[in-house]
């Protein structure tokens, strides 16, 4: 197995990780309600999806 040879400093190994933080989710809006939703998901309000309905009617 391979062992490393010196410790990793915390500059370095935070440096690595620098792009590791979470991104924030981009909420599109709903054409059928103008409710917010997330992209490529059923919309929460009303049920539809890519312009019909996929949940029923949840209003």
């Amino acid at each position: 197995m391979a062992v490393p040879r010196n410790r990793t400093s915390n500059a370095r190994k935070n440096s690595r990780r620098s792009h590791h933080a979470k991104k924030p989710k981009n909420a599109m809006t709903c054409s059928n309600c103008k409710g917010k939703r997330l992209s490529h998901t059923v919309c929460p309000h009303c049920g539809y999806y890519a312009g019909r309905s996929i949940a029923g009617d949840k209003k």
